[in-house]
């Protein structure tokens, strides 16, 4: 009896990584090392981006209605539940002026980061290339590797308090063989949020050379001070080559119930759909329901959320320049970015390692959002969607490092 498996090879000289190379720079993200440092030292947790306060009551109270009344405890439509691609495109027409057909232009994802995913391998042949704003969100590199495409990083930079985008290194960067723009506003890490004068441009950019852009607009309600939110689909030339990508977590603080959305042309939708259908399927059935009613309350809620969250947003950036920190302005999402170098320090990642021990806080250290590593190297991201109080506490533990 002969056998055809593979015969072994003592000295491994054989063997095949198990790991694509596509993927072989990713390890471990950054938000689960950091997360379990956190555990393992007790230490406040500014790292990753979740708040540690439910929504409102009677959105979560609208999803445990919808799980006794048997609504989605089976596999929920591919497209996502009706009442949610009506309220999807309710919200759009409500809050931009933007028209949708709920049936042929929504598309219900689990989460942005499948709608991301779903919508790189769906858009994109191997070899394209990606230009995307650098520091940028760490799964945007991973699926831009699992659709095969290159990845040509634009860096924000620091300048007067914020960092800014050089409309001239991204025109720069767009070549033949550029397939696609993936631009975040409100944007994570660094809180800048884009003028009308830089989408302007970046509309005009996507029309001259019929690019096709990716919008993550997750952040579009928390936007500060004099910062405004302007969805790209709404300049002149974008409605039917923009696939813009919303989700309920960070509005509404139900980020465990994974549910985002795109909204787009038919055509756009349908290759995002090609894809989705193939990595979740479905996701978070009952949760849609919650999230339409959600996507309907007034006014009076986004207000006092955005609120809210400015006011947490000036008590830790207050409590990060008393420790001495270099703090940048933060104009929109939950983050705020500061600079170790007033501290002495320069490696984000020693520094981040360190604080745990050092101050009973966690951060994330922005160059883990770099290609180019060494421009981001000094900056750290921390997170103020928390309590209040756990902010103040934070607040007095970090003062420890200017003493």
């Amino acid at each position: 009896m002969t056998s055809s498996a593979r015969p072994a090879d003592p000295a491994g000289t054989a063997a095949r990584p198990p790991l694509n190379r596509r993927l072989a720079e990713f390890g471990t993200t950054i938000f689960a090392e950091m997360s379990a440092l956190a555990l393992r030292t007790g230490s406040i947790n500014l790292g990753q981006g979740f708040p540690d306060t439910d929504g409102p009551e009677e959105i979560r109270e609208a999803a445990v209605r919808a799980l006794r009344d048997g609504r989605g405890n089976q596999y929920p439509p591919g497209p996502g539940v009706p009442e949610l691609r009506a309220a999807v495109t309710a919200h759009q027409l409500r809050r931009y002026g933007l028209t949708f057909d709920p049936d042929t232009e929504v598309l219900v994802t689990a989460g942005a980061t499948e709608a991301i995913a779903a919508a790189l391998l769906g858009l994109l042949e191997p070899g394209d290339e990606v230009v995307a704003l650098e520091p940028y969100y760490d799964s945007y590199a991973a699926c831009i590797a699992m659709a095969g495409g290159r990845r040509v990083p634009v860096t924000l930079r620091p300048h007067e308090g914020r960092f800014r985008l050089d409309l001239d290194e991204l025109r720069a960067a767009v070549t033949d063989r550029t397939r696609l723009l993936l631009i975040n506003t409100p944007h994570n890490p660094t809180g800048t949020v884009l003028t009308r004068a830089e989408l302007t441009a970046i509309a005009e950019l996507a029309v001259e050379r019929d690019l096709l852009v990716v919008t993550d607009e997750v952040y579009e309600h928390l936007v500060f001070d004099d910062a405004e939110h302007l969805p790209l689909a709404t300049f002149p030339g974008m409605r039917d080559r923009t696939v813009t990508i919303g989700s309920a977590g960070k509005t509404f603080s139900f980020t465990g119930w994974k549910v985002g959305w795109v909204t787009a042309a038919p055509a756009l939708v349908s290759a995002v759909r090609s894809a989705k259908q193939y990595l979740t399927y479905v996701a978070s059935g009952p949760f849609q329901y919650a999230v339409a009613e959600a996507l309907a309350l007034p006014d009076s809620y986004f207000d006092a959320f955005r609120a809210d969250m400015r006011a947490k947003r000036d008590v830790l950036a207050a409590g990060l320049t008393d420790a001495g920190f270099d703090v940048f302005t933060t104009a929109g999402t939950y983050f705020i970015t500061t600079d170790i170098r007033p501290l002495g320090e320069t490696d984000g990642f020693a520094f981040c390692r360190a604080l745990p021990e050092r101050a009973g806080v966690v951060a994330i250290p922005n160059a883990v959002f770099y290609d180019h590593r060494e421009a981001g190297a000094p900056f750290v991201r921390f997170a103020f969607c928390k309590r209040a109080d756990v902010l103040e506490e934070a607040a007095k533990r970090l003062k420890s490092l200017s003493v």
